[in-house]
């Protein structure tokens, strides 16, 4: 079966770098870019499996401009929340596709590892179970594909561990030693935990590879673009330069606006996630920091 990917970035290209491994695969984005099997978007949205690397504050404007429904089955390996609405990725793109054509991607997945054929398990979720299994399939061997059906917990898990993320980079950054930073990433699973409950989530969800999989992957490498951010705010650089430097999304900064503004609503305790608000919006590091450790 014939397969696109839409986003050339680190993640879309080490995503169709294993695709092709197991099928006839395709990538397409905004600009050219050399890659073999590179096509103009027209010629890709053609295909019946797509899978979209999308920036998620970008999807809404793209999928209004660019995509017309045609039975396409998407498989959405972006994460985050979109801050000015506050939806999650599956509410957005459900405006444009039926739930049964969607799956979401998960799991602690580095594109740089993934890239070099390094082994890894991820997990595929869906309302469709036999879609999910067909995705799955797609993986090559070293990149283990498990199915669910927790739409709604993959999604939270996804966006949320890059918050966390970014106060695991600010505590390696201020050089708080390795108790802190485990402290900080448990304590990171019962949040994101509580607010995905709060919406459905399953618990086991949060426990599998979506959650305290990807979350200890993300919260402690340099290889994450969200724990770089929380790097350099350790260092008081600001949050201009930083991202400038990245020259990459790091959905954690839009997510973690999103999670204090829906916390806020819907009175959900997010202590970690509103520090880390704080801190992308100025606040000094030492001050969060007191302030997360002088909760009752």
């Amino acid at each position: 079966m014939k397969l696109a990917v839409i986003g050339a970035g680190k993640w879309g290209s080490a995503l169709f770098h294993a695709f092709k491994q197991n099928c006839e695969c395709v990538i397409s984005s905004r600009t050219k870019r050399d890659l073999p099997n590179f096509v103009d978007l027209k010629t890709a949205l053609e295909c019946e499996y797509l899978v979209f690397t999308i920036p998620t504050q970008s999807i809404s404007e793209w999928l209004s401009q660019n995509f017309i429904f045609k039975n396409q089955k998407i498989l959405v390996a972006s994460k985050g929340i979109e801050t000015k609405s506050g939806k999650f990725l599956n509410e957005i793109y459900e405006n444009f596709v039926p739930s049964e054509n969607l799956c979401f991607l998960s799991g602690p997945t580095f594109a740089k590892e993934v890239e070099k054929k390094l082994p890894c398990a991820l997990v595929v979720s869906s309302t469709n179970l036999e879609l999910a299994k067909i995705y799955a399939d797609f993986f090559p061997d070293y990149m283990k594909a498990y199915v669910s059906d927790d739409v709604v917990g993959a999604e939270i898990c996804g966006a949320y561990k890059n918050v966390i993320a970014i106060a695991g980079g600010v505590c390696d950054g201020l050089g708080l030693g390795n108790n802190a930073r485990a402290s900080l990433i448990s304590r990171g699973l019962v949040e994101m935990a509580r607010f995905g409950k709060f919406f459905g989530a399953k618990d086991e969800t949060f426990m599998g590879l979506s959650g305290a999989g990807d979350l200890f992957l993300t919260a402690s490498s340099v290889l994450s673009r969200n724990y770089r951010v929380g790097n350099g705010l350790a260092r008081n650089e600001s949050l201009d330069k930083i991202l400038n430097e990245l020259g990459e999304v790091a959905e954690g900064v839009a997510t973690a606006f999103a999670i204090c503004k829906i916390s806020k609503e819907n009175g959900i305790y997010t202590p970690i996630a509103n520090e880390v608000a704080k801190m992308l919006d100025g606040k000094d590091v030492y001050e969060s920091v007191k302030a997360l450790l002088g909760r009752r």
